[in-house]
């Protein structure tokens, strides 16, 4: 192969084929490099777009880095089928094979722990959101009355502020009821699936302006499942759905591990 080695995961090896119209980044098919019994998922790609500084500015192009993300995961999802791949970060290039081989030499014994962690396993995400409408007036004010904000006005017609700020009190009371309901069921969520995963990760809150999801993110979380009890999982997440009203529950997956690549109790690269 000629060109710099991009690298998508490490894995042992695998007896299954990977699909013969799979393409991966720069559209270029992965290949296997095995170096003392592990194997490297590589595909050449090109200096011009990939070496430092090439890569650098595409790093700023998000309709490059989008593309490029989208073929990284499809050859990700294609391993995760037939084994259990340890992923490798978005845009990990080396010179040559070479280079791939010291970088697995030098971290074997790392590798080794982490692929035996995560060997039969896969990764479920389950994401927890409350779409409480929010209303900052009270539903039923009579349109006359006026409330300064300042301090010292006066109530200007119809008597009413006490009533108004009354409304508002409940207004609010009610708001704090339901997002501490949220909460409370974001944990026992997390305490039932933690309970039956082998290990689990709680990330932060997705910002709504990048996933484009309706409502806030109160439980964004991964958990590593042996691939065998994925079904009764999934049967578990789904029992949760629809039991508190203006909460929605979402699972995703299969993944490779991704949260759980890492030193163990840190969150994977």
């Amino acid at each position: 192969m000629s060109g710099l080695r991009y690298v998508y995961a490490v894995c042992r090896p695998f007896g299954s084929t990977l699909p013969s119209q799979l393409t991966g980044v720069a559209g270029v098919p992965p290949k296997q490099l095995t170096h003392h019994g592990l194997v490297a998922i590589v595909s050449a790609v090109p200096e011009e777009d990939f070496s430092e500084e090439p890569l650098k500015a595409h790093l700023e192009d998000l309709d490059w880095l989008s593309a490029t993300a989208r073929a990284h995961q499809s050859v990700i999802d294609a391993l995760t089928v037939v084994t259990s791949p340890l992923p490798l970060r978005l845009a990990t290039v080396f010179r040559d094979d070479s280079g791939v081989r010291t970088m697995m030499e030098a971290e074997e014994e790392t590798f080794r722990r982490t692929l035996d962690r995560i060997e039969g396993r896969v990764e479920w995400g389950v994401k927890l959101y409350a779409e409480f409408a929010e209303s900052s007036q009270p539903s039923q004010v009579s349109p006359s009355t006026q409330v300064s904000e300042e301090p010292g006005a006066k109530i200007a017609k119809g008597g009413s502020g006490r009533d108004y700020l009354r409304q508002r009190r409940q207004q609010r009371r009610a708001h704090d009821e339901k997002w501490e309901r949220a909460e409370e069921f974001a944990r026992r969520l997390h305490e039932t699936l933690s309970e039956f995963a082998e290990d689990a990760r709680i990330h932060a809150p997705q910002n709504p302006a990048l996933s484009r999801a309706s409502g806030r993110n109160v439980l964004n979380a991964a958990y590593l499942v042996p691939r065998a009890e994925s079904e009764e999982f999934v049967e578990l997440v789904d029992r949760t759905k629809g039991e508190e009203p203006g909460l929605r529950v979402e699972l995703t997956g299969p993944w490779a591990a991704y949260s759980f690549s890492g030193p163990a109790g840190q969150e994977g690269a």
